[in-house]
């Protein structure tokens, strides 16, 4: 319960800092020395993977929570789709640094082979221009269809709760005199 002294942040500020970290998230991305996780350090790599899907499982997770539990002052609608877009970063950055490694990926190349990669698995679409030819890969990439499965559908559907909560509250209210 709030008192007083709290103050709301706007939704604005929210929507702004919530932009501008996948802004930051996506550059860092595109400018991080990734190929160092690959082939020369798999011991630093694979950690670093499970340890930010798993990181980020939590904090998605939690929203859920927040959505069935119907907790105030949440925001789901920011925090969700954030959090699903850093889960489509770290896959990113995974299969790239798994690229590094010979034979593991035919036809990816560069970082945005490796977004691209992982939007087509997430989207269940496989065209097949880029196909996981190693063993590691194959393993990623069933890993990203579980997470998928498991992690992003329930928040994707915690969301979708959370909306026609939402508009069924917003349709209700009697209109303005």
């Amino acid at each position: 319960m709030r008192d007083g002294s709290e103050q709301a942040v706007p939704a604005r500020w929210v929507w702004a800092g919530a932009g501008g970290l996948v802004v930051a998230v996506g550059t860092a991305y595109f400018l991080l020395p990734l190929e160092g996780l690959g082939d020369d350090r798999p011991w630093l790599g694979w950690p670093l993977f499970v340890l930010c899907l798993a990181l980020l499982a939590a904090l998605l997770l939690r929203q859920v929570r927040h959505v069935v539990l119907e907790k105030p002052h949440t925001r789901p609608g920011v925090m969700i789709p954030l959090l699903m877009c850093l889960a489509v970063l770290v896959f990113s950055s995974g299969y790239y640094a798994l690229a590094q490694r010979p034979g593991q990926f035919t036809g990816l190349n560069t970082r945005v082979d490796a977004l691209y990669f992982t939007v087509v698995t997430l989207a269940t679409v496989g065209y097949g221009d880029i196909t996981p030819s190693g063993q590691e890969a194959r393993l990623v990439a069933v890993a990203q269809i579980l997470y998928t499965f498991v992690f992003l559908t329930a928040a994707a559907t915690a969301l979708s709760r959370r909306l026609h909560t939402a508009v069924a509250a917003r349709d209700r209210r009697p209109p303005p005199s």
